[in-house]
């Protein structure tokens, strides 16, 4: 039997700035070392010549080149950013220099198994999680074996791709806490903080969300004093500020408390500093003293909006009252707190979008994110209300004139001709959403963005995002006024650096 390579070869793709950790990274050559293979990690974000790399890198004998797709786009409707372009032409210069297989994976990718796979010409997919996944492939790959039973493998039979059902990860019975493979300190210092991962999935019901598709619909908790002992373990070699990958970390509740708890008493005379993504509901008066007691820096709450028939639409389960509440006790517990508003679904209005907007600045938070345009995802319920639910290319019809995304009559029935003049970037060409395509209510007439900069204007507690760079743009990609600030010595969450920067401009 022919021998094959042990070594495989990780790549990070990301050439976002500031640049995020690729916790997956870590997460999925601790299992690859714990089944017996060599790994390298090739992080394209630290490198210049990324050609140069890859040559340098793929002159090895490979079992197979793993990629981790962290971003599709960058999910703003103002700038539509496909960045899966760039991660594109990098596996073309991978396939230059090397026949080892290449296999896709991470958060992004799995929200577009097939189609994604399709567009990047890679080998194999892994959707959802990966730990035991890959290991398996790589098992299979080394001896020669049929890996399409695998859980979660994407593959071609014949010319179409299959999607086989995830097997989703028990995180109790594994231990994620080696982050050695990463170099965590140097996106400590080019990023500003470093994420960390205390449960997987989410069983909310926003509608238009695609993270139950990519990472499951049931939460799948990580001990506790495990996420203490990696977190303290990444702080002990220097590193000071982190930040959640969760989804919602005070979902459930109970288990956010208790992560808490094992912070306070794991390392009561280390200090670090950590954010948290949240939604305004489950969090009270003693978990907000908790998190406060645990190093917790601030929260960004995904409120989305304030009006009750927006936020059904929205497929959200908290009310203006609890957003009230959520920003009234991180006042009271000096958290400082971000509200994401998520405005243009199916019914808004200038009424609805004004009725937000005052109400936030009514309930006064530390700053406000207002972004204009859903993303629509397949799968979602936002995007099967649309009639949207990955519609055969011959069944969309041509743009409508005048090139505003919107469609002529054709679609399908149940789809209200209102409806589709709010849908931009659906072609034949993408009837897979894979590049953006966002829906942005057409109640809000031929300009919502000037609406809602009107609303904003002169309020600096808004951030809004913007092709046109500044410290109030709400977009994180390739933002040089957070990369300059952090180069300058600013650690924390994205948004809490750019509110820092405005109040000293403020200031003088």
């Amino acid at each position: 039997m022919e021998a094959h390579p042990q070594e495989i070869l990780l790549i990070n793709p990301n050439l976002m700035k500031p640049p995020v950790t690729p916790v997956a990274i870590d997460f999925l050559a601790s299992a690859l070392k714990r089944g017996g293979y060599t790994v390298r990690f090739l992080d394209l974000a630290f490198e210049n010549n990324i050609d140069l790399a890859l040559r340098r890198e793929l002159k090895r004998d490979l079992l197979f080149v793993g990629v981790t797709i962290r971003n599709v786009d960058d999910s703003f409707f103002a700038t539509r950013d496909f960045c899966l372009m760039n991660t594109k032409r990098i596996i073309l210069g991978i396939l230059n220099y090397t026949h080892a297989p290449i296999v896709l994976g991470g958060v992004g990718y799995s929200i577009f198994p097939a189609a994604a796979l399709e567009y990047c010409g890679a080998d194999y997919g892994i959707r959802g999680d990966g730990e035991e996944a890959i290991v398996r492939l790589a098992d299979a790959l080394a001896k020669n074996e049929d890996p399409t039973q695998i859980p979660g493998l994407v593959w071609k039979r014949g010319r179409k791709w299959q999607v086989n059902d995830p097997a989703p990860v028990d995180l109790s019975m594994i231990d994620l806490s080696d982050r050695s493979t990463v170099d965590n300190r140097w996106y400590f210092k080019q990023g500003g903080m470093v994420g960390f991962e205390t449960k997987r999935g989410c069983n909310a019901s926003c509608s238009y969300c695609a993270d139950p598709l990519a990472k499951g619909a049931v939460c799948r908790l990580r001990p506790p004093e495990q996420v203490a002992r990696e977190v303290f373990a990444l702080a002990d070699s220097g590193i000071t500020h982190f930040h959640t990958c969760d989804s919602e970390f005070n979902m459930p509740r109970r288990h956010a408390a208790d992560v808490c708890r094992e912070f306070i008493h794991a390392h009561p005379g280390k200090r670090i500093r950590w954010y948290a993504y949240m939604t305004p509901a489950n969090f009270d008066d003693e978990l907000a003293s908790l998190m406060k007691r645990a190093g917790c820096a601030g929260i960004d709450f995904g409120a989305d909006h304030c009006n009750e028939a927006m936020l059904k639409t929205l497929g959200r389960k908290h009310t203006a009252n609890s957003i009230a509440e959520a920003a009234r006790l991180c006042r009271v517990h000096k958290i400082p707190c971000m509200f994401d508003l998520l405005l243009g679904a199916p019914g808004e209005t200038p009424e609805t979008v004004r009725e937000a907007v005052e109400f936030m600045k009514r309930i006064d938070p530390s700053c406000v994110g207002a972004s204009l345009g859903m993303r629509l995802y397949p799968g979602t319920a936002l995007a099967r209300a649309l009639g949207l639910q990955n519609p055969p290319s011959e069944s969309i019809p041509p743009f409508a004139k005048g090139g505003t995304g919107g469609f002529t009559a054709g679609t399908a029935e149940s789809v209200a001709q209102s409806n589709l003049r709010g849908i931009h970037g659906l072609s034949p060409d993408n009837h897979d959403f894979l590049r953006p395509v966002f829906f942005v209510s057409p109640q809000l007439g031929e300009n919502p963005e000037s609406l809602l900069f009107d609303l904003v204007k002169g309020d600096e507690r808004f951030f809004v995002a913007s092709p046109e760079r500044g410290e109030s743009d709400y977009n994180y990609n390739d933002n040089s006024v957070l990369s300059e600030a952090i180069r300058a010595g600013e650690r924390g969450a994205f948004w809490d650096i750019l509110r820092r920067l405005k109040l000293r401009s403020k200031s003088g």
